[in-house]
């Protein structure tokens, strides 16, 4: 039996103080110990892209990232995307558009795709179509043929969706 490690990090803005294995995926702390179940769990390999997670605003691969190496660090999950009071239905302008333009079949890649299109978005606010393509084909879909996906970030790039916090802007500026 291995000795728990201390573990300190923010997810999606609340701080977390934790006590894990050193073994264990971050991608395995989110979701059994913080509840943030939004972050998917595919291939387990880090191929499938399903449980793309920001860390200090970067992708990376939560299934293959272990929870120690994420000490110190601010962690954004897909629930993070919604408005803070979940209970209004209210979708982030990248999520909207996924909706939009059909972009979520299963929906099972789904919150991979809008971690990795919501740090390309605050990187490259004015990404294009070519940049966009590059930047999805990271990760795997099945059902969707990334056509709708790649319209769905094209057209939150055009609206000027940089990331969550659009929604406040819009709503400031209204």
């Amino acid at each position: 039996m291995t000795t728990p490690i201390p573990l300190e990090l923010s997810a999606n803005g609340a701080s977390h103080t934790l006590s894990v294995d050193p073994r264990r995926s971050l991608a395995d702390v989110l979701r059994r110990d913080l509840g943030l179940t939004g972050t998917t769990v595919g291939c387990e390999t880090g191929v499938c892209g399903s449980c793309t997670v920001l860390v200090n605003g970067e992708p990376v691969r939560s299934c293959v990232m272990l929870a120690v190496q994420a000490d110190g660090t601010a962690v954004e999950t897909v629930e993070s995307l919604a408005e803070q009071d979940p209970t209004s239905g209210r979708l982030n302008p990248l999520q909207r558009s996924f909706k939009e333009h059909f972009a979520l079949q299963c929906g099972f890649c789904t919150p991979g795709f809008l971690m990795l299109g919501t740090a390309l978005l605050r990187k490259e606010p004015a990404a294009d179509r070519d940049r966009i393509t590059e930047c999805v084909a990271a990760n795997l879909c099945r059902c969707t043929g990334y056509a709708p996906i790649v319209d769905a970030v094209e057209a939150a790039a055009r609206s000027g969706a940089a990331g969550p916090k659009d929604q406040e802007r819009e709503e400031a500026d209204a």
